[in-house]
C-alpha cells in the first residue's frame, strides 16, 4: 500500500486492499480464527503474542514472539500492518495508543480500556443510560457495606484480569466480602447484587467507522464453573426480549463510538434485561456463526478492519455450541495420541464418536497442551429442527465427557 492509500485509510473510510498486513494484538482461538478469516480475503496477517506456541502464531504470516509492550515489536507492527486489532480486552491501552500514531487501530484504545476494567465499564453503561444490576465500588474494606445492605447476596469481582470467572466470589454477607476483598489481595473490585436470573443472553455486532452495525442474532447462554458452556442460536425467549437485546446492543455501541466487534452479555430476570459485561472483540457466545451465518464474527471483524463493506449477518441455520474444554482430556476411556507416553498430560477425546453426527461442526485450537479449565475447541450442531440439533449437541457433549468432573 503506498503512503498517500495508508494516508487514506487512516482517516478511517478508504477500503484497505487484500494482500496488504494486518496486525493482531494476542494469538489465542479468537486470533487464530482471525488469521482464517483474513486469509480467506487475501490478506496477510502478523501477529503479536509472546508465547512461541499460540494457536494464531503458528499460522500467522508473520509471529512477531514478544511482550503485548515490547516497543521493538510494537514499531514493527506499526510499520508493517495496515491496520490492527485485538482479540482480548486486557492487551495494554497504551501499546494501541502507541500503534494508533501510525496506522489503523480497530477498536480504539479507549474503548478497550472501558472493558479491561470493571469500574469504568459498570460507569459508562450506567451513564449511558442502560440497565445494569446494583453494585458498589469497592476500592478498600472501608468500602464494603454492612449486613443490611440489600447487595448480599452479591458477588465481589476485581476490577482487572478477571475472566472465564476468574477473580469472582459469592459472598453472603460483610465478613465473607472482607474475606475474599482480602483473598484478591485488596485490589479495587465491584460488589454486584446476585440476581435470580432467569437466563443469560449475549448479541455479538459489527459497527463499521461510518456507523453502520450488523448484529448477529441474540444468543442463550449458560456457564459451567464460571466458563461458557453452551450457547444457542437463536435464543431461546420471545421476539420481544431479543430484539431488545439488540436495541441496547446497539446503543452501546453508539456511545462508545465503537468501530469494531462487541460482544454485549446480558441477564434476565423476569421481564427486566441487565447489560452484565462487554467485551471488544469477537466472543465465544458468537462462536456459532462460522457455521451457521452468511457471514461470521472474524469476518466482519477483518471488514470493518479494512473498511469493506459489512456482510449479511443473518442465520442460515439454527444453532448450539459447546466448549471443549482441556477436562475432556482427563475423563473418559480415550485413545492414546502418537508419541504422548505420559497420561498426566491426558489423552486424547474419541472425536470419532462426535464426528459421527453429520451435521456436527469441529473445531480444535491447535493449542500446545491440554489442562482442565483450557478452552481446546468447540462443537457447532447446525440444522433447521432447534430441537433435534440441542438434542445432538448433548449427545456429542457427553459422548465427549464434558462436564463430568
Amino acid at each position: 500500500m503506498s503512503l498517500q492509500q495508508s494516508n487514506t485509510a487512516r482517516s478511517g473510510f478508504a477500503t484497505i486492499i487484500a494482500p496488504a498486513m494486518l496486525g493482531m494484538l494476542g494469538g489465542g482461538q479468537l486470533g487464530r480464527f482471525f488469521v482464517i478469516a483474513a486469509h480467506e480475503l487475501g490478506y496477510k496477517v502478523t501477529v503479536l503474542d509472546p508465547d512461541k506456541n499460540s494457536p494464531a502464531g503458528k499460522i500467522a504470516d508473520v509471529h512477531l514472539c514478544a511482550d503485548f509492550d515490547d516497543v521493538a515489536a510494537l514499531k514493527q507492527l506499526a510499520k508493517t500492518c495496515a491496520a490492527v486489532t485485538t482479540e482480548f480486552e486486557n492487551v495494554p491501552a497504551k501499546s494501541l495508543e502507541q500503534l494508533a500514531i501510525a496506522t489503523i487501530v480497530r477498536p480504539s484504545a479507549a474503548c478497550v480500556e472501558i472493558a479491561q476494567h470493571r469500574v469504568l465499564e459498570k460507569n459508562f453503561i450506567k451513564d449511558a443510560g442502560l440497565p445494569v444490576a446494583p453494585f458498589a465500588v469497592i476500592n478498600s474494606e472501608n468500602d464494603l457495606p454492612d449486613d443490611a445492605s440489600p447487595l448480599y447476596p452479591a458477588i465481589l469481582k476485581v476490577a482487572r484480569l478477571g475472566y472465564d470467572g476468574k477473580g469472582q466470589a459469592r459472598v453472603k454477607n460483610q465478613a465473607e466480602a472482607k474475606q475474599a476483598f482480602a483473598d484478591f489481595k485488596q485490589e479495587t473490585c465491584v460488589l454486584e447484587q446476585m440476581l435470580p436470573l432467569d437466563l443469560e443472553i449475549s448479541v455479538v455486532l459489527a459497527r463499521d467507522a461510518q456507523g453502520n452495525i450488523a448484529a448477529f442474532s441474540t444468543a442463550e447462554n449458560s456457564h459451567l464453573n464460571g466458563i461458557l458452556d453452551i450457547s444457542i442460536a437463536p435464543a431461546r425467549c420471545s421476539e420481544v426480549l431479543k430484539a431488545n437485546a439488540q436495541a441496547l446492543a446497539k446503543k452501546l455501541a453508539e456511545q462508545l463510538d465503537y468501530v469494531g466487534v462487541l460482544a454485549v452479555e446480558f441477564f434476565v430476570v423476569g421481564k427486566q434485561l441487565l447489560v452484565n459485561e462487554i467485551a471488544p472483540r469477537p466472543h465465544n457466545s458468537g462462536h456459532y456463526t462460522i457455521d451457521a451465518c452468511v457471514t461470521n464474527q472474524f469476518e466482519q471483524q477483518v471488514r470493518v478492519m479494512t473498511s469493506l463493506p459489512l456482510g449479511d449477518a443473518s442465520l442460515h441455520s439454527n444453532a448450539v455450541m459447546v466448549n471443549i474444554l482441556g477436562d475432556s482430556w482427563f475423563a473418559g476411556a480415550k485413545t492414546d495420541v502418537a508419541g504422548l507416553k505420559d497420561s498426566s498430560v491426558g489423552l486424547e477425546p474419541l472425536w470419532n464418536k462426535a464426528c459421527s453426527h453429520a451435521n456436527l461442526k469441529l473445531h480444535l485450537y491447535g493449542k500446545h497442551q491440554p489442562r482442565k479449565g483450557r478452552k481446546m475447541g468447540h462443537f457447532t450442531v447446525i440444522g433447521q429442527d432447534a430441537k433435534a440439533i440441542l438434542n445432538t449437541a448433548l449427545i456429542a457433549r457427553s459422548e465427549l465427557h464434558i462436564g463430568e468432573s
